[in-house]
């Protein structure tokens, strides 16, 4: 583990409420929930990115606010060999500002190496390709992320 990496925990076998997942990028954030028992992820939405005012973050938390969330789930896209780069480091800081909006829910990070692809090749398997789906790889990267949380797997916490 780097030293940017945060703490390591545990978390619950299976978080309660409803949490959201993100998957952040440069033009778009995926956005997905689970249901109230924390046991299913599915899409909900596609934000614009909009590092100049924020306005993805505010229409984030009024997702939040009406889904009543205990938590978001932000994807970390670590190499393939593990290592931390700048999309890493973008991921925690979107993390970060997003904290600030939404405290005192917990946000939390998992490894989403692979989600994308994922997405794309379960998108491809439904019958849907094409640049016509970007926005919805976003939602489905999202699922997978915030899946992987669900199903109990290691997360970071944010610092």
């Amino acid at each position: 583990m780097s030293p940017d990496d945060g703490d390591v925990s545990e978390g619950p076998a299976r978080p309660t409420g409803v949490w959201f997942g993100v998957d952040v990028g440069s033009v778009r954030v995926g956005v997905a929930r689970s249901d109230p028992r924390g046991v299913l992820a599915v899409p909900v939405a596609t934000l614009r990115r909009d590092r100049r005012t924020g306005s993805d973050l505010d229409e984030l938390n009024a997702l939040l606010v009406e889904h009543e969330a205990a938590g978001v789930v932000v994807g970390l896209p670590r190499t393939l060999a593990g290592r931390s780069g700048p999309a890493v480091q973008e991921a925690r800081d979107y993390g970060r500002a997003l904290a600030t909006r939404i405290a005192p829910r917990p946000v939390v990070y998992v490894d989403e190496r692979l989600t994308t692809v994922l997405a794309h090749r379960n998108l491809a398997a439904s019958g849907r390709r094409g640049r016509g789906t970007r926005s919805v790889v976003d939602q489905a990267a999202a699922v997978e992320i915030l899946q992987s949380f669900l199903d109990g797997s290691t997360q970071q916490h944010l610092d």
